[in-house]
């Protein structure tokens, strides 16, 4: 779908725990720095494949660059935020996305010709395939007007691993379905969940609501770039629904993508409150709120800096 070359190693890791997945990442991953001896090892994101892959170049003596440093939630029981904070400790080269990155590096004492502001490679990716995306004739499938339908994923552990949240949730899309359509691609967690806790009828009989399997990632930007607000717990909805300029209600207590709310289309909503999201929404039906920005050096061409300051380093 998206064109991209066939990867030279594939790990082939299943699921398991965090501990598990990052054990058998580190272990495969010795494999490939023994037989391809690389001068860099790039890492991206906050993902369990990225700390083990720099801890394992580390200890191998590789320099390890990190895509997306600085970024901080502030809660320590995400375990995106302890891959971000040790990957970060570990790195040679550290490329932030938003000025609060610049801010967090700083005052945990990194080195400042360690880091780089070159802005952010998801736009560049979301840049390439916006007019591909709109070809893919996702809208005219589920005969979805644009503006008329809200955009909505949910999958974190915190709001989808118990019944109280499950519900809450519903509470949300019926409520927000009564002024606008609700097209829901189920993130396998929510869906086994719902099943678990036999929610999952009473789910699907919502009115108008529309249930998708999960989406690839242009049909998924084609939705996202159509809506008439987007609802989520994710963290790169969020960048991409302020590069869109589109409304976006965030289901987390913090963001470490806190440009999303400065400047951006994003807002917070602390908890998994349906009177919350209601009043949130009519102020959006009525046209009262904030005008977003899209914050600096989000232009597409994040990795073509990153390319030329490592160039400038001999790598």
């Amino acid at each position: 779908q998206l064109e991209l070359p066939v990867p030279d190693h594939y790990l082939g890791l299943g699921g398991g725990s965090h501990t598990q997945q990052t054990a058998r990442i580190m272990l495969k991953f010795e494999e490939v720095l023994q037989q391809e001896n690389p001068d860099l090892v790039l890492v991206v994101g906050d993902v369990n494949s990225t700390i083990a892959c720099a801890l394992v170049a580390v200890k191998m003596h590789y320099p390890v660059a990190h895509v997306e440093a600085g970024l901080r939630s502030g809660d320590r029981r995400m375990p995106e935020e302890i891959n971000r904070i040790l990957t970060d400790r570990i790195s040679d080269y550290l490329f932030v996305t938003e000025h609060s990155g610049l801010v967090h590096l700083a005052r945990e004492g990194v080195p400042e010709e360690k880091i780089f502001f070159t802005g952010n490679v998801m736009i560049d990716s979301l840049v390439h395939y916006r007019q591909k995306a709109a070809k893919t004739g996702i809208l005219q499938e589920h005969r979805l007007e644009p503006g008329e339908y809200v955009l909505m994923t949910m999958h974190r552990p915190s709001n989808v691993d118990h019944p109280e949240g499950l519900q809450a949730i519903m509470e949300i899309v019926r409520r927000t379905a009564r002024h606008k359509q609700v097209v829901f691609p189920m993130h396998p967690r929510t869906r086994n969940n719902l099943e678990r806790f036999e929610l999952d009828a009473a789910f699907r009989q919502i009115e108008n609501l529309l249930l998708t399997e999960p989406l690839g990632y242009l049909e998924f930007l084609q939705l996202m770039q159509n809506a008439f607000a987007v609802i989520t717990d994710s963290g790169g909805i969020q960048e991409e629904t302020t590069f869109l300029q589109v409304p976006c209600f965030t289901f987390r207590e913090s963001t470490e993508r806190p440009v999303t709310v400065e400047l951006g289309t994003n807002m917070l909503l602390p908890d998994l409150n349906p009177d919350s999201v209601a009043e949130a929404f009519e102020a959006l039906l009525q046209g009262r709120v904030k005008k977003g920005s899209i914050p600096p050096l989000w232009d597409g061409r994040a990795a073509e800096r990153i390319a030329e300051i490592l160039e400038g380093e001999g790598l």
